[in-house]
């Protein structure tokens, strides 16, 4: 399938389990509009934010085992405990200023 841009979405079927939640009464509604509002059901526009949020949180996690890993490398090569604390406190502020510059839409 493409898109009107011209990418080609490859759509794998994944298996489902059925989850049972309950949601604020106002907050359904709002869902529901949105839904509406973007031509999917309810129940894909839950399942599109359940994914989004878990593949930043996924990323987030990533994000620090590279930079704890990062920083046991550049303990083995610094001696110094405050310039490995210097370099991955910048990396990290760099890394969530990244990450707020593109989740700002």
């Amino acid at each position: 399938m493409k898109t009107e841009e011209g990418f080609e979405l490859r759509l794998r079927p994944r298996a489902m389990e059925t989850v049972f939640i309950e949601i604020p009464k106002d907050a359904l509604n709002s869902l529901k509009k949105v839904a509406a509002i973007r031509d999917m059901s309810d129940q894909a526009l839950l399942r599109f934010y359940v994914g989004q949020g878990l593949r930043q949180d996924l990323s987030r996690l990533f994000a620090e085992g590279v930079l704890d890993t990062a920083a046991e490398a550049l303990t083995r090569h610094i001696q110094s405990p405050e310039e490995v604390s210097a370099i991955t406190s910048e990396y990290a502020s760099a890394d969530i200023e990244k990450t707020a510059a593109t989740n700002a839409y």
